[in-house]
């Protein structure tokens, strides 16, 4: 439960504010004068404070100042049957949360209290989020000089001081996240939050109540109001990850919320107005699901104001030495340790390998190189055993008879081969040598069991995997 330290110097008063904050589901606890309170906070760990203003040795001033010495976002609540409009002001510049006069209703008094509490609460979050931000971007950056990089650096350059939605399409591993994140960063909302939602891992109704927030009591186990990403996020940015897996009802509300810069939160009337800046990714053809009939084709062009396409990093393989160096970098710098090197042979093989898992399988290969080299140069030989070749013609058409294929997957082989080919018979294979355990396969891979999934359901969609019954 929420404590509130309660500070006067009449035990009538102390006992009256705290039944009443107590009822309203507080902890409260009591000092009857303000040296007894700073000694008190260590230990309790208050999330606000409502003190008297005339006190004495130390008055609600005096001792809303020393407050602010041990920790500068406590909400303090100053009492006073002697308000003025002087100490008012006072008590603001040194950083009261506000004013109340006696005599005071018990509700003036709950309500000014939870506003306080739900105020510094979403401080600490958007401080929480901005350090995350930074941390993570000073990790994450891009990197790379092909032709197809600086193009992308042109496009971020361009799109980050617009206000319009981004809709940011690339394969799984290819850095959709980081491109939505510097975006962010070089825009005018860089100061205000970046949160991140994932539409693929959480259920419709669980995204519901995370993208628009729900009140108490509107569902079973709703015990308190909250708030949700589109409300959060004000005045930033909201980044919604895999945007294609977003049920049909839910773009309808999406599509509002878009449009109108306006929602409701679940179990609530009345209307939000908000402004945020929406930054979508996708990894399949959003245009392909608007043909089939997965995705609504207004959310579609709402959302594809400001298109970036990643691409492949089998596609700008000149990048691979200078982000191989990289991540050879970011792994020593987190373990503590000299950065390792590759040898010319390893760097070689790294640039003709055709990357399945992108720039995430890049980095896993790397850190688990600089990991388990023991010496200071990590050579192609490391390197071998963890990169797996495209199939040859002849491994392909065995791909059903020699068990390479899990149990209840069938490759389904649409015509004249392309990377991407390559690339499914290559997960697959992997896949049926762990008998069909996702997570070990992945491993292998180098990428996520959720992209694993992804990638697997999307060939299924398109009829180049069949699960057979």
């Amino acid at each position: 439960m929420t404590k509130v330290l309660v500070v006067d110097d009449k035990q009538m008063m102390r006992d009256s504010v705290g039944a009443t904050l107590q009822r309203a589901g507080y902890t409260v606890i009591a000092a009857a004068d303000g040296q007894t309170a700073l000694s008190m906070l260590a230990k309790h760990r208050p999330a606000a404070v409502v003190t008297d203003l005339k006190m004495p040795e130390m008055n609600g001033l005096d001792l809303l100042a020393k407050l602010r010495e041990t920790d500068n976002d406590l909400p303090v609540i100053l009492m006073t049957a002697f308000g003025s409009v002087d100490a008012a002001v006072q008590a603001m510049k040194l950083g009261a949360y506000d004013f109340i006069q006696k005599p005071f209703e018990g509700d003036e008094l709950v309500l000014t209290l939870k506003r306080a509490v739900e105020h510094r609460s979403l401080r600490q979050e958007n401080a929480a989020l901005r350090s995350n931000a930074q941390g993570y971007e000073s990790q994450h950056v891009l990197v790379g000089r092909s032709p197809a990089m600086r193009h992308l650096a042109q496009q971020i350059q361009q799109i980050a001081h617009s206000q319009g939605t981004v809709l940011i399409a690339g394969e799984s591993g290819t850095g959709k996240e980081v491109v939505a994140r510097t975006i962010h960063a070089h825009s005018p909302r860089r100061d205000r939050p970046l949160l991140c939602l994932n539409c693929a891992a959480l259920s419709s109704s669980l995204l519901e109540s995370e993208l628009f927030g729900h009140e108490r009591g509107a569902f079973t186990g709703a015990d308190h109001l909250r708030k949700g990403r589109f409300e959060l996020a004000d005045g930033g940015t909201l980044l919604l990850d895999e945007i294609s897996e977003i049920d049909i009802h839910l773009q309808a509300k999406l599509l509002r919320v878009l449009q109108e810069r306006q929602f409701e939160r679940v179990g609530s009337s009345m209307t939000l107005q908000i402004d945020v800046r929406v930054i979508a990714t996708t990894n399949r053809d959003l245009s392909r699901c608007v043909e089939d009939g997965t995705f609504r084709q207004d959310l579609y062009y709402r959302l594809n104001v400001l298109p970036i396409h990643l691409p492949p990093l089998r596609d700008r393989i000149e990048d691979v030495p200078l982000l191989a160096q990289h991540f050879l970098a970011q792994t020593a710098i987190r373990e503590g340790r000299d950065a390792k090197d590759f040898d010319d042979e390893a760097v070689a093989i790294l640039q003709d390998y055709h990357w399945p898992g992108n720039v995430r399988e890049l980095q896993n290969i790397c850190e688990r190189a600089s990991v388990l080299t023991r010496g200071q140069t990590i050579t192609a030989g490391t390197l071998q055993p963890w990169l797996l070749s495209p199939p040859s013609e002849a491994q392909s058409s065995e791909l059903d008879h020699e068990g390479f294929v899990p149990h209840g997957i069938v490759a389904i082989q649409p015509g004249p081969k392309r990377l991407e080919d390559f690339e499914r018979e290559q997960i697959l294979r992997t896949l049926g040598r762990f008998n069909g355990n996702r997570r070990r396969t992945a491993e292998a891979l180098g990428i996520g069991v959720r992209t694993l999934g992804l990638k697997l359901r999307k060939w299924k969609d398109q009829n180049l995997v069949a699960q057979t019954v």
